[in-house]
C-alpha cells in the first residue's frame, strides 16, 4: 500500500500533511527512531495477528519499547496470540511488513491500541511504507485508526545491558 493511499485516508483527519517520507528505511523500531530522530519508545509499531477464528486479522499498535505479553493478550481477547506471516500480512492488511499501519485497511480488520502509547504527547506510526511515519497524538491515532478500544496487552522490553 502506498504512502499516497494513506495520505488520502488521513486527509479528513487533517493529518496528511504530517506524513514524513525518508530516504532511509524505517521498517523496524530501531530504524524508524533514527529516521525520525526520537527515542525508540515513541515509535508506534503495528503488530498483526490472526483473529479468534483464524480467518481474519487484528492489529495492535503499541509503543516501540514493548512486546506482547501472551497472558495479557489471551485474557483480553480470549485466544492465543499468533502473528501473521509476512505474506499474509500484506494480503490481509494491505500493507507489507515494515510498513504495516492502522490506516486505509480492508474492511473487517480490527485495530486496538495498547495503553503503552499514552505515555507520550506524540507518537510515530508508519504511514504505509517502510520509509515513512506520521506524527500524531495517541488520541488522534485512536480516532483516525477507528480503533476498537484501548487495551493493556504489552510489557516493556528490558534492555540487555540493564
Amino acid at each position: 500500500m502506498s504512502v499516497q493511499v494513506v495520505r488520502e485516508y488521513l486527509k479528513p483527519f487533517h493529518l496528511d500533511e504530517r506524513i514524513r517520507e525518508f530516504s532511509v528505511s524505517s521498517a523496524t523500531v530501531e530504524l524508524a527512531a533514527v529516521a525520525v530522530g526520537v527515542e525508540e519508545a515513541r515509535i508506534a509499531k503495528t503488530l498483526s495477528f490472526f483473529s479468534a477464528d483464524g480467518e481474519g486479522c487484528l492489529l495492535i499498535v503499541t509503543a516501540g519499547d514493548t512486546k506482547i505479553d501472551n497472558k495479557l493478550f489471551k485474557s483480553t481477547f480470549g485466544f492465543k496470540a499468533k502473528m501473521l506471516p509476512h505474506d499474509l500480512a500484506l494480503q490481509m492488511t494491505g500493507h507489507a511488513v515494515g510498513g504495516v499501519c492502522p490506516f486505509a485497511l480492508p474492511q473487517g480488520v480490527s485495530v486496538f491500541l495498547d495503553r503503552s502509547l499514552c505515555r507520550f504527547q506524540t507518537i510515530f506510526p508508519s504511514a504505509g511504507s517502510s520509509s515513512s511515519a506520521v506524527e500524531m497524538t495517541p488520541e488522534e491515532l485512536f480516532v483516525s485508526s477507528h480503533a476498537q478500544k484501548w487495551v493493556e496487552v504489552c510489557k516493556q522490553i528490558v534492555p540487555q545491558d540493564a
